[in-house]
């Protein structure tokens, strides 16, 4: 039996600290907010009610492994409903389509909507990236991070080498197979699941599309944030203690190997392992000593693209809007001038003057005060929180401003909500960045942007003995699935009691 300290009770590090309780180690998990979720956030005010993170589920699969490895299964405490359409699409020359919530029927809707055969070419992309599914989920989104073992592994068959396309880009791939720009800028969205450009980000990750039209996109009653209210109470029920208001300031080495960590009140709890939930390069900046040899994920991590940050309005509305699917997404005339402007290839970083707006807009009673109003969660990528030497979100005027111009977007693609607005809060990247301790808002940590990034993307073993990473900072990636997949990789590292 080993005493686990887990740093962070993200969705990643509570799925850590279920199965290392249920392996039988003692486990404390110590979480600076004063909840548990991280990302995975809540906002209630007079009623309303707003996820303030992801807003939707995909491969539920992996949370019913989770379940089941650590006590009673999912359906038994947490329902799904899976959404159709998964999302509504509004293009600026006024087409719309939806991508329905079954794989089987986007064919013959995406051809009634963009045009005959516009579903035949997605549906042959989606065949592409179901074989990169199948030659790249065991050997990479489900093993540990090893190097040249793992490129040997992702190379041990040529054609699922070639599959993958390891030297396009996603939108190289949409640009060959694709031919409706709809359909291209419709993938290129994609990218921005990691906080990524398409221009750079690898063809693999048109698995992304994959899992969600062929696993469904889900949604949880009541809010996502039940999720790691579940899981935290799973990792309780299996013996851990989860502390909230609790600062980790340092992690602990000594003799060369991670003994506890020190919270910032100068209270020390000693481990025999310390998981850290945190973003990967506070844990190598801040809370690992300067002294500690950890000069290979530090390099890695210089060497990468951190990923984009999000602009968030939260707004209370009067009445309904008819029709309205659960997610919408509008997107504007130039989608390049939109990654131009988040990763700077036209000039330094700037907020998005025409962005990409996504509406998460749930038909939950859970979520407003009344059958007459409406709770709307709204994101816009932006670039990170930088003073100094990028953009700086706390500038006098900015937020404010910046919110007006994602509302006058909102309304010359359709929605204008203006006149129905109780109130309004607004999120920037410096408000996730004092939240979440997330380096100037990143939301998933580094980007994919680069043929290796996933390879430099920090392994979930650091170099020093007994501490392990986990979450959307490390292998295999951000995202809800991925997090929880790391989380199972981290317990088979440590093991059983």
């Amino acid at each position: 039996m080993a005493r686990v300290v887990v740093v962070g009770a993200g969705l990643g590090g509570l799925a850590a600290a279920a199965r290392l309780a249920a392996g039988g180690h003692t486990v404390t998990v110590l979480e600076q907010a004063p909840q548990v979720g991280g990302k995975l956030g809540w906002y209630a005010r007079d009623g309303h009610g707003f996820d303030t993170g992801p807003s939707l589920v995909t491969l539920p699969q992996v949370f019913e492994d989770l379940f089941a490895a650590t006590g009673d299964p999912l359906a038994t405490v947490l329902p799904l409903r899976r959404l159709d359409p998964a999302v509504a699409y509004r293009f600026a020359d006024g087409t719309t389509t939806a991508v329905p919530g079954h794989r089987d029927a986007i064919t013959a809707r995406l051809d009634a909507d963009l045009g005959p055969g516009s579903g035949a070419q997605w549906s042959a992309l989606l065949s592409r990236a179901e074989a990169m599914w199948r030659a790249t989920e065991q050997p990479f989104l489900r093993s540990p991070l090893a190097g040249p073992a793992t490129l040997a592994r992702l190379a041990r068959n040529v054609a699922d080498l070639r599959t993958i396309a390891p030297g396009r880009t996603l939108r190289g791939l949409g640009r060959r197979h694709l031919t409706d720009p709809r359909l291209q800028m419709l993938l290129d969205r994609y990218a921005t699941y990691s906080g990524s450009d398409p221009r750079r980000a690898p063809a693999a990750l048109l698995t992304v599309p994959y899992a969600e039209q062929a696993f469904g996109s889900w949604y949880v009653p009541g809010g996502l944030r039940r999720l790691p209210e579940a899981v935290a109470d799973r990792a309780v029920e299996r013996g851990a203690v989860v502390r909230t208001d609790a600062d980790v300031a340092e992690v602990l080495v000594e003799g060369g190997r991670a003994t506890g960590v020190r919270l910032a009140d100068g209270a020390v709890l000693p481990a025999d392992v310390v998981v850290c939930n945190a973003d990967a390069a506070h844990l190598y900046g801040r809370l690992l000593p300067a002294r500690v040899p950890a000069r290979g994920p530090r390099a890695a991590l210089r060497r990468v693209t951190p990923s984009s940050s999000g602009f968030v309005l939260l707004l209370a509305l009067r009445g309904r809007t008819p029709d309205l699917a659960h997610h919408t997404v509008l997107f504007p005339t130039d989608h390049t001038a939109e990654f131009d402007a988040l990763f700077g290839r036209q000039g330094p970083k700037r907020p998005v003057a025409d962005p990409t707006v996504y509406i998460s807009a749930p038909d939950d009673p859970a979520t407003r005060p009344d059958d007459d109003s409406e709770s709307w969660f709204v994101l816009v990528n932006a670039p990170r929180h930088e003073p100094g030497r990028g953009v700086d979100w706390t500038a006098d005027g900015r937020a404010g401003a910046y919110a007006d111009l994602v509302l006058a977007r909102m309304a010359a693609r359709g929605l204008d909500v203006r006149d129905r607005v109780r109130w309004q809060v607004v999120r920037t990247p410096a408000d996730l960045e004092q939240e979440t301790a997330s380096p100037g808002g990143s939301i998933y940590g580094t980007s994919s942007n680069g043929a290796r990034a996933a390879f430099l993307r920090p392994a979930n073993a650091s170099p020093v003995p007994g501490l392990f990473l986990v979450g959307g900072s490390a292998h295999p990636g951000g995202g809800l699935p991925l997090v929880t997949l790391s989380a199972e990789i981290v317990a088979g590292l440590i093991g059983p009691a």
